[in-house]
């Protein structure tokens, strides 16, 4: 079975996280919220890091539940900096409060906060159709406009890089190369 050549294939966590989540499209508002926070601590880092310490993340942050996060004081944001679970860097701990607390803005006054991402996208995934790793961009005029609308809007660590991947991860486009299994599979979706 062929699978994309950034998958590290001796990595249990990798090979299934690649199988089974990324690039599948997910509309549900609290797990793009996570995933855009677990992207946002990423930056800097390499994705398994983050992959490793996801539970960590979902036990600190508190299931990722923005309200409970944007509620976050200075002994809670040091609780998280004392935290070995999660990447313990307080702008990026910053970064997910505030965050939390542009989330539920959007929440508010638009209604879904998935609907203000896909729009991004006109509401389907992009089909991509790369041959090899190599010819997969980092950033898009896509990921350039909702990295700009998010920094408006007050978010933190979403740049385009980071927001094209998290495009990816949460299939908004499909970039698993066109000799991988999946690229088929959500190419159908």
């Amino acid at each position: 079975m062929t699978r994309c050549a950034w998958v590290d294939l001796k990595s249990e966590i990798y090979v299934d996280y690649h199988d089974h989540e990324w690039g599948v499209p997910e509309h549900d508002d609290q797990a793009l919220f996570e995933k855009l926070i677990l992207d946002g601590a990423q930056a800097g880092l390499s994705w398994i890091t983050i992959l490793k310490k996801r539970d960590g993340y979902r036990r600190a942050f508190d299931g990722f539940d923005a309200a409970r996060i944007a509620s976050y004081d200075e002994g809670k944001v040091e609780e998280l900096l004392a935290d070995p679970g999660i990447v313990r860097n307080r702008l990026k701990v910053a970064a997910a409060i505030g965050n939390a607390r542009a989330y539920l803005e959007i929440q508010a006054s638009l209604g879904s906060f998935a609907g203000f991402l896909w729009d991004f996208v006109d509401g389907a995934p992009i089909q991509n159709a790369w041959r090899n790793h190599g010819e997969v961009p980092v950033s898009t005029p896509q990921s350039d406009a909702m990295s700009r609308e998010l920094q408006r809007r007050g978010f933190k660590f979403v740049g385009t890089t980071i927001c094209y991947a998290f495009m990816q991860a949460v299939g908004m486009v499909n970039d698993h190369t066109v000799d991988c299994f999946r690229h088929a599979e959500l190419s159908e979706r």
